[in-house]
């Protein structure tokens, strides 16, 4: 089944096509959606949400998007920032004391959203279960010391950046992320969006599928270095069966665990896109969105192995910003042409095994409708 269902404008169509040609080839389910000027002219999908192939992917299926939902994290930190109750610039030990321990007095908020606090690991964690206990996560990473002077190297924190963001925000606020997320960006603006996912939306989830030759022990790992070797993973392996779990998506793990589609992807994201707001609503001034683009460090990650840069909260690719999953899902934003483009999939696909391409034929069928 790769008819592709929804609506897309008549300049767009080549992003139908290129949709049909992945379910045609690597995809199973998937679908698109692109945002101008913070209103949709494309919204997409297509396939099946099941690896047997029998359950077609509908207008309201969701699948784990898995760091795609870092964008959502330091989305709500941006719209704090904006509303005068966070400041990018103090030390994240103003809002949430304990965290001082261990020498991080000097570590800033901004250091947390740009990968360069020094706190890439869980130190200890030995199980992915022990993630799904919020109070024990936070207070160990209260007690780590930095992995290098805060601010002068990058490392992706693949998952302590939604734990640090997170409880930030609920220091800020007393509300989780999740919390959060849900009434002041997810409701206001209409967006399936969910990070923690309550119980009633299980029936519409599509399972993440291992890559091809692969089983649902297939775990998230570091990319290899440009030498081959690969960096020490130093905690509990994320299994695909992990993240098809019930305790995966009740639990607040806001740098991996959101669900979603291309749509609500896109319409959250396109806030940014657009100048703080979208379909009317508005989350933050044209100012506030201004630190999701602005570069706050430069040069090589010590964990991806590769140059990056990295704003308040998102990787910086030329004029574009955003962030992908692992596995293949992925939005970019451009606030130059105020468009926004997602693609969320359930296939997934090992970048070491095969080069996967599929979110950027996404994002470059999308760019030829502006011309």
């Amino acid at each position: 089944m790769n008819d592709v269902r929804g609506f897309c404008e008549p300049g767009f169509s080549a992003v139908r096509e290129a949709l049909a040609a992945l379910l045609g080839k690597d995809d199973v389910g998937a679908s698109a959606a692109v945002y101008i000027d913070g209103e949709p002219v494309v919204d997409l999908w297509g396939g099946y949400a099941d690896a047997d192939r029998s359950v077609g992917w509908e207008s309201d299926t969701l699948t784990g998007v898995n760091s795609t939902t870092k964008n959502m994290t330091a989305l709500c930190a941006l719209i704090l920032a904006d509303r005068g109750e966070l400041d990018l610039s103090a030390p994240v030990a103003a809002y949430w004391p304990e965290f001082a321990a261990a020498g991080k007095e000097k570590v800033l908020v901004r250091h947390v959203l740009s990968h360069t606090a020094g706190l890439p690991d869980l130190s200890g964690l030995t199980a992915v279960e022990e993630l799904y206990d919020w109070e024990k996560v936070t207070a160990g990473l209260a007690a780590q010391a930095t992995a290098w002077e805060p601010g002068t190297a990058a490392g992706y924190h693949a998952l302590t950046f939604g734990f640090l963001v997170g409880e930030i925000v609920r220091r800020v606020t007393g509300r989780g992320l999740g919390e959060f997320f849900a009434e002041e960006v997810a409701g206001p603006l209409g967006a399936d969006f969910h990070i923690g996912l309550s119980d009633d939306h299980d029936r519409r989830v599509a399972p993440l599928i291992p890559p091809p030759s692969l089983t649902d022990e297939y775990a998230a790992e570091a990319p290899p270095r440009p030498d081959g070797t690969r960096r020490e993973n130093t905690g509990a392996a994320i299994r695909v069966k992990d993240a098809n779990s019930a305790p995966w998506r009740r639990a607040q793990i806001p740098a991996v665990n959101g669900f979603g589609n291309a749509r609500s992807v896109a319409l959250v994201q396109s806030v940014l896109a657009n100048q703080g707001s979208a379909g009317g609503v508005r989350l933050l001034s044209a100012q506030g969105c201004e630190p999701a683009w602005q570069e706050v460090f430069r040069g090589d990650d010590r964990v991806l192995g590769t140059p990056m840069s990295w704003t308040a909260g998102f990787g910086k690719f030329g004029d574009t910003f955003g962030w992908g999953g692992w596995g293949g899902s992925l939005v970019v934003n451009d606030p130059g042409s105020h468009m926004t483009v997602a693609y969320v999939m359930n296939q997934m696909i090992d970048r070491d095994r095969q080069q996967d391409d599929r979110g950027m034929e996404i994002v470059m069928a999308a760019y030829s409708g502006l011309r």
